[in-house]
């Protein structure tokens, strides 16, 4: 992981991990003033918890302004703040005639943890946080991230069907290209190269693959779907190609209808989404960054937290279980 201070998209990862918010907060203790459903903090509070001034407080909040409130910064007014003040007034020091009050809610509060570099105390937090995110995602994927992937049970739809998509390819390749076995790898790793700039060998060594490690049961099901598509429109570019001229394809001739069927626009959408999940995902959950596509890391969703970390109820774990079992035994009878 990055410096929290200079890294927006580290510091978003942390802050959309609800199950490693919530084991930070449990270590911080700090509860502040509970109202609305949650905690919430004056910049007073924030200022004395990290032994900062106010000014400083307000230019973070005026240089952070839009991810403070991303993150759960509001500024109280109107019939709010006459709540708030009916409940706390009492503690928050602050006369009746005041009009607006900043409020921050935990996220923000470690929002300012993880920006604060004058402060000490939040250079101290921040190794903390860092330890106890790690310790988040080993506890719940059983200190095995290499396959954090099988935790969505789309990864099992996905990879129930992609050796129909497969076996097209193969078969296209087989029965229509002059070419020897290598034809087999090479174009397998030119779809890889075309969607996510790596081939085969690459990707097993940034994700430190073993030899027994099976390439595609590593992947999201986005892209597993993605190279479905690749394979299966190939083949049936291919064949045609290979019919309309009675014999089988040259590699050169292979290659023009590679190029043009990855290059067409309807293609760029989905590479560009399945670019931002593997680089994304990839760096957050297995620490694993792809070169080649580091410009398309962005911070993980909530939602993703909750779809490869999160609790997993008895019907989901029940259909889940049912989908490695096809899963396996379609494996076996290959």
């Amino acid at each position: 992981m990055q410096n929290l201070t200079s890294s927006k998209i580290e510091r978003q990862n942390i802050l959309n991990n609800k199950y490693a918010i919530e084991e930070i907060q449990t270590y911080i203790g700090f509860t502040g003033m509970f109202f609305e459903g949650e905690y919430k903090f004056t910049k007073e509070m924030i200022a004395n918890f990290f032994e900062v001034d106010i000014s400083t407080i307000n230019r973070y909040l005026a240089n952070y302004s839009d991810e403070l409130k991303h993150n759960g910064y509001i500024l109280s007014k109107g019939k709010q703040l006459k709540e708030f003040k009916l409940q706390f007034g009492h503690l928050i020091n602050k006369t009746t005639k005041t009009t607006k009050l900043s409020l921050f809610n935990f996220r923000a509060f470690l929002n300012f943890a993880m920006l604060l570099s004058e402060s000490k105390k939040a250079k101290h937090l921040r190794s903390k946080i860092l330890d106890i995110v790690i310790d988040t995602i080993n506890k719940r994927t059983g200190g095995n991230t290499k396959y954090i992937n099988q935790n969505d049970l789309d990864y099992f739809t996905s990879a129930i069907k992609e050796p129909k998509y497969r076996k097209q390819f193969t078969s296209a390749l087989n029965n229509c290209v002059d070419m020897g076995n290598y034809k087999y790898g090479l174009y397998t790793d030119k779809i890889y190269e075309f969607i996510f700039k790596e081939n085969a060998k690459e990707y097993r060594k940034i994700l430190q693959l073993e030899k027994t490690d099976k390439t595609r049961e590593t992947m999201y099901a986005e892209i597993l779907d993605l190279i479905a598509s690749f394979e299966t429109g190939l083949a049936y570019e291919i064949e045609n190609k290979s019919k309309e001229e009675n014999r089988k394809l040259q590699p050169i001739e292979v290659d023009v209808i590679f190029n043009k069927f990855a290059k067409h626009p309807m293609q760029s959408p989905h590479i560009e989404t399945a670019r931002i999940k593997m680089a994304s995902r990839d760096l957050h959950f297995r620490d694993a960054l792809h070169k080649k596509i580091e410009e398309y890391v962005q911070a993980v969703s909530p939602s993703d937290f909750e779809r490869f970390t999160g609790d997993k109820d008895k019907e989901f774990i029940k259909h889940l279980e049912q989908a490695k079992e096809i899963f396996k035994r379609l494996k076996h009878s290959e």
